[in-house]
């Protein structure tokens, strides 16, 4: 990887952490270039008046009193390109996105477009500007000024409280602990040095301080610019949040539904340190950053911290956390067999062990996996620690996969220990013959199941031959065991087995695989076959479908090459994303393959089973593993990500590196099907200390968001010897919108103490987050979006002819949804906001313009209609007449959308449901038609492409026109809260049209 410079144009020592500051730097100017219509920049000196109630820019053709813009007449300041002229193509690339700022004035509503050197600069005057028009016709008092602001307050009295004897000083040292309990994961050497620059550059060493100082060191240690930029922001007032600010802000950028004041002020009771913020209600920066730092704003969605997926599903269904040699604590070979590998495994939501059991020394069977006959653990023991911490981190089933590598007399006394020792949790019921799929991990709460060989049927003594697995026969070569069951003449190894081992095995019955013709013709639900990894990553590649279908029903397990004597992993994606159920892994690697397998199984309750995607559970269903673009039926997400600053960062473990400063950089790379792999990553922050500023915007298109996962890695660009300082992996499913702290942890998986990355992230498809939809489907555009929304032919004219009736219903789909969501898109931007803002916030947006107006409101919204209309009284300006053109048509597009979409999505399951009647006679059709081979095969793919087509796109316009009734119900609430609503309620037809939508059944 390249090294990367970054140039920050703001000094080091300069930081903005007050709105003071903001004005201080405004006061002094700087060059901006100011960007006119016909796309030209040109670099001016901007520089706020003494008075604080003009800007002003020179060199300038017009005279000075023109060159200027009033604080006064300033309706709106907007960071971003988010403008006609800042968003024209000539310009887009120039720049990016966090350099740009608008200032929005005057009754005509016109804009001066500027570009700053950086985005330290544009929060620093976009702060100052806000503030100041916050004011309004008072005029402003200098900041800083006047009455102590609540943090100055609070941080005094935590002073007072550490001032024993009441002298006005406290000793250094305590004042260091003070800071540091206030902040944990501050270093104590970065406080002392603080304290050093203040005494020395106010002339006043010595070993106390004063209050005033203590105040000064803290402000300047314990302020996040960034997070006190984003306060601001959302700040009504000065240097805090009210409850309603803190409710838009929580509703706005992090996507919850249902906040209420209530909650808010619950918020600031929790969260705000200073006791009258908590007796009026307000949340400064220290209260914002803590509850930005809490669990309550983590990351991760709470909902997936318990259960929460549907555990009725058949087992197959299912990817289950599995362990391959759980008792090592080291490589294959080298390694040491430990008990406590098997307590940590299980620890984890390990839900498939494998046991290899071998003939003891003193006659009872004994697991080890290493070639030293000393490092064996007796089975007894591991059958009791089993059945101690089987269900202790999840109740759903435990699958021990047996491999027999003893003798028969041994196996019966290894049977007796699982009988005696496990008791009723062993799951002996024989399998339903009627049935035709595993039970769910409902039905099978609290067993255990073995999985192992089973004696066959015709075979009636007290033991018997099987073919043996290959699985553990490399340790067996290690041991100079190797050609003991060895056939004559090749073939498959045989080994004996013992009846009483035999009748364990119920549901996962061990059978040698032969090919994918002959499993679906006579494989039974209740076998499961093996594969190693070279064996599996051949069918991945070479028949992708055919695995895929093949794990819809039957369960597989995939185990490490033997080759892999370092106890190295497998990529466990490459296997998941073909349907295969159990991946063992080694648990004891830590790694990139570790990480992607512990922050998979994090979601769902961290149980150890994820249930998985639609589209490879469904009998009929279109999937290509390997696909390289969009899925059929599968709506594509845009993550728009966006990495603001690292906290706390340890130095690289092991690393020589030059010096104690680390120089970080982040890498985002998605995990997934082929078409998701990606990876991106941010500029070097050089000599920034412990908390590095990256903010840098990285972006991923998303095929399959069900298969997907995130991973998050710092890494040290100034390193000698180790480079990696940590990471964190989480599902994609799970990530919550909005600004969250990323919990790092280190290469083992351990939680890396008060070490974080603050991000921004926004999903298209969901609530919150800044950016969202692209235009058209998903991003998709032109003749592909097309082929994705059409039926295919099969060559079978009878089921072609059903299909054909969907071509019309397909197309009405696609343009009712597009034409709603360009119509959205037109409005936002038009508002000032990104494509993914909610209808509340720009009804909102409107409604500030005009309260920043000397007339009285000049369009409102008439609440007593279904489909509120937007009316001007009298003349209004240019843009806000383009800002009621643009609604008008989102309000048309919409109706039109909610009052045709249930006739469109019931011509759409009408085609599915009667394809599907075709489904059990496809095999006798075919056989009709004389379709044999390629011709088969093409017409099996069309016809589940088309039955995965006809349901998505129904699923899509289910969903859309909920979002549609959504956004009316957002008109109406927002209309009602900002006073620019007449004629009341919303009205109850429209609650009646948001009733809870019901799943598509599958």
């Amino acid at each position: 990887k390249k090294k990367t410079v970054s140039f920050s144009s703001m000094p080091n020592d300069r930081k903005i952490n007050s709105t003071a500051a903001c004005i201080s730097l405004m006061l002094e100017g700087c060059e901006l270039k100011k960007v006119r219509s016909n796309s030209r920049m040109y670099s001016r000196f901007f520089v706020l008046d003494a008075d604080m109630r003009s800007v002003r820019w020179e060199p300038s053709k017009k005279d000075s009193e023109k060159a200027k813009i009033e604080i006064k007449s300033v309706k709106e300041v907007r960071v971003g390109k988010k403008t006609p002229v800042l968003r024209s193509n000539g310009l887009s690339d120039q720049f990016p996105d966090e350099c740009a700022f608008s200032i929005i004035y005057g009754d005509n509503y016109e804009s001066l477009d500027l570009v700053a050197s950086s985005a330290d600069v544009v929060s620093a005057w976009v702060m100052g500007l806000r503030y100041l028009v916050s004011y309004g016709k008072h005029s402003p008092e200098a900041p800083g000024t006047g009455h102590p602001s609540l943090r100055t307050s609070w941080i005094s009295s935590v002073f007072d409280l550490a001032d024993l004897d009441k002298s006005g000083r406290i000793p250094v040292s305590r004042a260091v602990q003070l800071i540091k309990a206030l902040n944990p994961g501050m270093k104590t050497s970065t406080i002392e040095l603080k304290f050093k620059e203040l005494q020395k550059a106010s002339e006043r060493p010595g070993a106390e301080v004063a209050c005033d100082l203590f105040v000064e060191a803290y402000c300047e240690l314990c302020t996040r610019p960034e997070i006190f930029f984003l306060l601001v922001q959302f700040s009504s007032n000065k240097e805090y949040l009210g409850v309603k600010d803190l409710l838009m802000f929580l509703e706005v950028e992090q996507g919850m539904e249902g906040v209420t004041e209530e909650k808010c002020l619950e918020i600031v009771g929790k969260y705000e340190p200073s006791k009258e913020g908590r007796e009026k209600g307000y949340l400064a920066i220290d209260g914002f950053t803590r509850y930005l730092l809490s669990a309550d704003c983590s990351i991760f969605d709470p909902q997936h911290r318990k259960v929460c997926q549907d555990m009725a599903q058949p087992l197959s269904h299912y990817y289950i956390s599995s362990a391959h040699s759980a008792c090592l604590l080291e490589d294959n070979f080298w390694g040491r067999s430990d008990i406590s590998g098997y307590i940590s495994a299980l620890g984890l939501g390990c839900r498939s062990i494998e046991l290899v059991l071998w003939d003891g020394p003193e006659g009872e069977p004994v697991v080890y996996t290493s070639p030293s006959a000393a490092s064996c653990v007796p089975f007894r023991a591991v059958v009791g620690l089993i059945d101690q911490h089987a269900f202790a981190a999840s109740a759903y089933p435990l699958i021990l996969c047996l491999v027999v590598r003893c003798s028969a007399p041994q196996q019966r006394l290894a049977a007796q220990c699982l009988r005696k020792t496990l008791g009723d949790k062993l799951y002996l019921e024989p399998p339903n013959p009627v049935a035709s799929y595993l039970p769910s991990p409902e039905q099978l709460k609290g067993r255990i199941l073995i999985k192992g060989k089973k004696l066959p049927p015709s075979c009636e003594d007290s033991e018997g031959e099987v073919s043996d697995e290959e699985e553990g026969w490399e340790l067996a070569r290690r041991l100079g065991q190797e050609d003991r069951e060895a056939p004559e003449g090749g073939g498959p190894r045989r080994v004996r087995l013992s009846r009483e081992l035999s009748e364990l095995v119920s549901l996962c019955e061990a059978v040698p695989f032969q090919d994918f013709e002959s499993s679906r013709r006579g494989q039974r639900y209740w076998e499961m076959c093996s594969f190693s990894e070279v064996e599996a990553g051949r069918f991945a590649n070479e028949c992708p479908a055919e695995l895929v279908s093949y794990n819809k029903r039957f369960l597989s397990r995939v185990y490490p090459s033997p080759m892999r004597i370092d106890a190295s992993n497998m990529n466990p994606q490459d296997f998941w994303k073909c349907g295969c159920q159990m991946v063992a892994m080694n648990y004891q690697t830590p790694g990139l393959m570790m990480d992607l397998n512990a922050g998979w199984f994090r979601q769902n309750g961290a149980c150890g089973y994820v249930l998985r995607p639609a589209i490879m559970r469904e009998e009929v269903s279109y999937f290509s593993a390997n696909a390289k673009d969009s899925l059929p039926g599968v709506p594509a997400q845009l993550l728009h990500l966006k990495v603001i600053s690292g906290q706390n960062l340890p130095k690289p473990k092991g690393s020589g590196a030059k010096g104690e400063v680390v120089e970080p950089y982040v890498c985002a790379e998605i995990h997934g099907i082929p078409a998701d792999c990606a990876e991106h990553r941010t500029k070097t922050a050089l000599q920034s200390g412990d908390n590095p500023i990256f903010d840098e915007s990285l972006e991923f298109q998303i095929n399959l968001p069900e298969l997907a996962v995130l991973r998050f890695v710092v890494l040290d660009d100034d390193y000698i010897g180790d480079e990696f300082i940590a990471q964190y992996t989480i599902p994609f499913e799970c990530l919550q919108p909005g600004y969250r702290h990323v919990p790092l942890q280190s290469l083992a998986g351990e939680p890396l103490p008060h070490a974080t990355l603050f991000v921004h992230v926004a999903i298209t498809d969901r609530r919150g987050g800044g950016k969202g939809h692209r235009r058209g489907l998903a991003g998709r555009r032109g003749r592909r979006v097309r082929e994705y929304t059409s039926t295919k032919a099969t060559g079978i004219k009878a089921i072609d002819e059903v299909f054909r009736t969907a071509t019309q219903p397909l197309r009405e789909a696609t343009d009712l949804r597009e034409n709603v969501q360009n119509a959205l898109v037109s409005f936002k931007e038009l508002c000032g906001l990104t494509p993914a803002a909610n209808m509340k916030q720009c009804i909102l947006t409107v409604s500030t313009w005009l309260l920043h107006s000397d007339s009285t409101p000049s369009v409102t919204l008439n609440l007593a209609e279904q489909y509120p209309p937007m009316e001007a009284q009298g003349p209004i300006p240019d843009l806000l007449r383009k800002v009621l053109t643009a609604y008008e048509t989102m309000i048309q597009t919409s109706r039109t959308l909610i009052e045709s979409a249930d006739v469109v999505y019931g011509k759409l399951i009408q085609a599915q449901q009667a394809g599907m009647d075709f489904h059990k006679e496809l095999h006798r059709i075919e056989t009709k038609e004389g379709l044999r081979g390629r011709k088969l095969q093409k017409a099996l793919e069309s016809f589940a492409w088309n039955i995965t087509v006809l349901k998505g796109q129904a699923d899509l316009l289910k969903h859309a026109k909920a979002e549609a009734l959504d956004n009316l119900w957002q008109i109406h609430n927002a209309g009602q809260s900002c006073g620019i609503g007449r004629n009341g309620s919303a009205s109850p037809e429209l609650s009646r049209l948001r009733a809870p939508l019901e799943p598509i059944p599958e």
